[in-house]
């Protein structure tokens, strides 16, 4: 997963739950930035449990070769470039003369992805532009409001208002999906998937984050007290 907080919040919801204490001996999470990372777990199928971008599963058929399902997901959202001082404009001669941030995850959508898309677009060439590279959303944040770039490409959430303006944001894409939680399922081990599903909807629910707190179950858990059965919701996302 992206960050050591919540690496070591779920490490820790997970161990303190009966039902995944009887089928495993421990639990150990890993956590970084680095879209190495999220490849070495994906490819060779290392993760039981992953948090990860639809377009990197697909890209490594993760659901058929090691059958990954999506568990919990967040929702769609919108890229933006953002800026401290003024709303960003969607030309190329705006951007020849600004200091701009972008992230060093070539994985991520609204902060690397969308932004060269736009960019290549506009016909501009990269070296032509003063980009400078950020590890985390976090980070760009904090050039932004240094004043040590001009403006960056994230995505908007509340908590932005107490140092951006919203009338300072444009849009570059929306309806963008967001990360899911991905279990390996490779048995039919629905008590396991039940368990998991549950305390990453706990989890979510109780992030600060609104965006975080708005967090999709992708299957229905309710059952008898047998545990019968489990069907998928909504698969076609």
């Amino acid at each position: 997963m992206s960050g050591k907080t919540l690496a070591e919040d779920v490490a820790t919801s997970l161990c303190d739950d009966l039902t995944i204490s009887k089928q495993y001996g421990k639990v150990t999470s890993y956590w970084g930035y680095k879209t190495s990372d999220s490849i070495e777990f994906l490819g060779k199928g290392i993760a039981d449990l992953i948090l990860a971008k639809e377009n990197l599963i697909d890209a490594f058929m993760a659901q058929s070769t090691y059958n990954y399902q999506a568990v919990v997901g967040f929702p769609d959202y919108t890229a933006y470039l953002i800026s401290s001082k003024e709303k960003p404009r969607i030309e190329k001669s705006y951007f020849l003369d600004k200091r701009i941030g972008l992230l060093d995850y070539p994985t991520s959508r609204s902060g690397h992805i969308l932004p060269k898309q736009l960019f290549k677009t506009l016909d501009i060439n990269l070296e032509n532009l003063n980009i400078t590279y950020a590890s985390s959303h976090t980070e760009l944040r904090e050039l932004l409001a240094s004043g040590k770039v001009d403006l960056i490409s994230s995505y908007w959430q509340d908590s932005d208002q107490a140092s951006f303006s919203v009338n300072y944001i444009t849009p570059i894409r929306d309806n963008i999906s967001g990360s899911r939680w991905y279990l390996k399922m490779q048995d039919e081990n629905t008590d396991l998937l039940c368990a998991v599903q549950a305390r990453l909807t706990d989890l979510a629910r109780n992030q600060s984050s609104h965006y975080f707190n708005h967090v999709e179950s992708f299957w229905d858990c309710k059952s008898d007290a047998n545990k019968q059965s489990v069907e998928v919701i909504n698969a076609s996302k």
